[in-house]
């Protein structure tokens, strides 16, 4: 057994508390999705609820494959490749707006050829929009002076991602539109430029509403304002907030047990937008408290790499990643206990779900890759 250990965290570099946080997250996914499709298993699958688990398994053990492979890279070649992801981020954002597929009203997803599956690509543009900005803000930080020098490099091409994610997902947006913002903030552009950006989202989502209301099934303002109302109204629209209250409430302390819940049986969005419910009535106050600590250790450790980051795009771009990665985590959060109104976000690396997953992965991966090269420094 020690030589196994020994052989793993020689195998496992990096940070080993960031390795931890990502088991610890995978292992609560595997457990809650197993116990959240049941009801989805009995309407697809004829009650298969292996089915799901072997394919959220083997989703599962991709990401993690992908995170060990990329944090055993330099980095530096994420740098390098920002500028072409983005390129390609915006046609795609493009071609799902009009071709996308339609999933609960949304067009968030494209399909892929010939192996039949869907890439939502929100999730593609956060990954390669934080990237580009690490990269940009990092090598441009003492020249960013001026208008021209912040208007091209930095406020259009978030204006343009985040307007383009909007129409169909704008929760999503704006998680990426506030990442983009405090990774300015934390690397030290002037306090105009923010405000420059904020005035641009604001000016992109009164265009947003306005072409909404001539073109209704590509901009999604009615379900804007109906989720908004019914959260101000405390009216709960299909009861999914209720149920999520009464699946924490019946929780209590310690939980009714792994496997226990009653409250998957009415939760729509079970094993995705409300999986945080179903994990506070199986393991109770404790494993809801351990989630959140999950995603707080993942930032403190992150904060501290930035600290020792000799690079300032190993320290700006484990810092967006962490960023974006907690504050999805904390709207799907808000969202189940009604903090906030109902979005479609996902709690990273544990909600079901094939591009969630992934590109969380990837984004652990980065932050392992930087972890390790200041690691190799300390040796």
């Amino acid at each position: 057994m020690s030589t196994f250990i020994a052989r793993l965290t020689a195998e496992l570099r990096g940070d080993r508390s960031i390795w931890a946080v990502m088991a610890v997250l995978a292992v609560f996914s595997l457990l809650s999705v197993y116990s959240a499709t049941g009801k989805l298993a009995y309407k697809m699958q004829e009650g298969n609820t292996e089915a799901y688990l072997l394919k959220h398994g083997i989703i599962l053990l991709g990401g993690m494959t992908l995170a060990y492979a990329i944090h055993l890279m330099n980095y530096g070649f994420f740098s390098r490749i920002a500028p072409t992801l983005l390129m390609v981020a915006v046609p795609l954002l493009i071609y799902t707006i009009v071709f996308g597929v339609n999933i609960n009203d949304a067009r968030r997803w494209i399909a892929v050829p010939l192996i039949g599956v869907t890439f939502q690509t929100s999730d593609f543009a956060k990954l390669a929009l934080i990237l580009y900005l690490a990269r940009i803000i990092s090598s441009r930080q003492d020249k960013i002076s001026d208008v021209q020098e912040a208007l091209m490099p930095i406020i259009i091409p978030v204006a343009v991602v985040c307007g383009l994610i909007a129409p169909a997902d704008l929760s999503t947006a704006i998680l990426v539109f506030f990442t983009a913002v405090m990774m300015m903030f934390v690397g030290r552009v002037s306090v105009k430029y923010i405000v420059m950006l904020l005035m641009a989202g604001a000016l992109v989502f009164a265009l947003l509403i306005i072409i909404g209301n001539f073109f209704p099934d590509y901009v999604r303002v009615e379900t804007w304002a109906s989720r908004v109302n019914d959260y101000l109204s405390d009216s709960d629209d299909g009861g999914q907030v209720q149920q999520a209250k009464i699946a924490i409430a019946n929780g209590e302390w310690f939980g009714r047990g792994p496997g226990n819940s009653i409250q998957r049986n009415f939760l729509a969005s079970s094993h995705a937008d409300f999986i945080y419910a179903i994990i506070c009535e199986e393991y109770g106050i404790i494993g809801g408290a351990i989630i959140i600590g999950m995603y707080l250790a993942l930032f403190f450790r992150v904060t501290r790499l930035v600290t020792k980051s000799p690079k300032a795009f190993g320290a700006m771009v484990a810092l967006g990643l962490s960023i974006s990665m907690m504050l999805q985590a904390f709207i799907n959060i808000g969202v189940a206990v009604h903090l906030i109104p109902v979005t479609g976000i996902t709690l990273p690396l544990v909600s079901m779900g094939g591009s969630s997953v992934l590109f969380s992965s990837v984004a652990f991966g980065i932050i392992l890759s930087v972890s390790r090269y200041i690691e190799s420094l300390n040796t």
